[in-house]
């Protein structure tokens, strides 16, 4: 089945505040025969989104970073959440400026090589947004401190972290970011050979 199997009846603006709203009534092919009643959904339209992982190959260090997240609060854990950089594509941007542009806003260092991973729907039960994640060759020699545009209210803490403790955290259950994981899962098997182009 394909999205001309949907049957869209109407869709409705439900709010139009610092998040875009819409009701969908639709009906959509069954896949034993036939179609479903109306159903209504909500979806929460947005721009799609980059995330990366900066990747420090000769000092075998990432770069992640710590922000309160309002999300995670109403979940009732922790609000500053630990996650990769990340951010939304503006109009006529392509995924790779707003890697490079975002490591440098959040983490405060430079992208010299990108490697895309995969490009995933982060929510598709709620969200129109797709993700671009990759990971990105940088130098943490300088990376850290405390980054984000005030004009955005955005307050974010950038961490170096060596590689093995970014793996042992995972295994700990300290992240709850899937964005790190599939990182983390691209670069495992890549990493000696990243380690051995760059070191010589």
């Amino acid at each position: 089945m394909n999205k001309d199997d949907v049957e869209i009846i109407e869709k409705k603006p439900i709010d139009r505040g610092h998040l875009t709203v819409d009701e969908f009534i639709l009906q959509h092919k069954l896949f034993e025969g036939g179609q479903t009643n109306p159903i209504s959904r909500e979806v929460v339209l947005r721009a799609n989104a980059v995330g990366i992982l900066p990747y420090d190959p000769i000092r075998d260090e990432v770069v992640v970073i710590r922000q309160f997240r309002v999300g995670v609060m109403a979940a009732q854990h922790n609000p500053w959440l630990v996650e990769s950089v990340a951010g939304l594509v503006e109009e006529n941007e392509r995924p790779e400026e707003v890697a490079r542009r975002e490591t440098k806003e959040e983490a405060g260092c430079e992208i010299t090589e990108l490697h895309h991973i995969c490009d995933f729907f982060s929510s598709p039960g709620m969200l129109s947004e797709v993700v671009t994640m990759y990971c990105g060759i940088t130098d943490t020699k300088n990376a850290g401190g405390y980054h984000g545009l005030e004009q955005e209210d955005e307050d974010i803490e950038a961490l170096v972290v060596p590689w093995s403790q970014l793996c042992n955290d995972i295994d700990a259950k300290k992240y709850f970011d899937p964005k790190i994981m599939l990182a983390v899962m691209w670069l495992t098997p890549r990493r000696t050979e990243l380690r051995k182009r760059f070191t010589g």
